[in-house]
């Protein structure tokens, strides 16, 4: 079931791919036919490396440092990934502790 999911999850993001690359080649397609540059021909996906990284998916601007921090306050208060931690040390520290007492029994 797990593979079916994982197989399933890959060939969307492959797909999303292919989309993207067909609208920036349509997009291409579109400013060679022209002839100019024309700037309300925007691209489907271009990010740009300066000082600050820049990034549009279809002509609408995005703020990766805002992202950047939106997406570390969510995993800050991520119930679960929280209690999946304490449950991890709790089990961890469990698992050394009956392996320390085993281990005096034995002595």
């Amino acid at each position: 079931m797990a593979s079916f999911i994982g197989k399933c999850i890959l060939a969307s993001a492959v797909m999303f791919f292919g989309v993207l690359v067909g609208m920036q080649q349509a997009n291409n397609g579109m400013l060679e036919m022209k002839g100019y540059k024309d700037p309300d021909l925007k691209g489907a996906l271009s990010i740009s490396e300066g000082e600050a990284k820049e990034a549009s998916v279809l002509g609408h601007k995005i703020d990766l440092e805002e992202k950047q921090k939106e997406l570390e306050r969510l995993e800050a208060f991520n119930f679960f990934s929280q209690a999946g931690r304490a449950l991890a040390d709790s089990v961890t520290n469990s698992a050394g502790s009956l392996y320390d007492w085993i281990k005096d029994k034995t002595e």
